[in-house]
């Protein structure tokens, strides 16, 4: 799955998860966050790492919506946050 940076930034404001908890759950350094989070376009990284960045928003309640028309890409809550 393709995730813009902007996406990753809202995902992460979406579950209030600091980029410290959020890398460690993705298994990645914080600087590599920082890094993906700062492209708003294709990022810089193998597919693999943004595959895991999804996977762990998706797990968390986060929804990823494609692109549609002018609106492009975004995010939004699948269900409620767990306590």
């Amino acid at each position: 799955m393709f995730i813009d940076g902007a996406q990753i930034r809202a995902a992460r404001a979406l579950l209030n998860w600091s980029s410290a908890e959020t890398a460690a759950k993705a298994g990645i350094a914080r600087q590599t966050l920082y890094r993906l989070e700062t492209y708003d376009d294709r990022p810089p990284s193998r597919s693999a790492t943004l595959g895991e960045l999804a996977r762990i928003f998706v797990e968390g309640g986060v929804e990823f919506i494609d692109a549609d028309g002018e609106k492009g890409p975004g995010v939004r809550l699948a269900r409620p946050l767990r306590e």
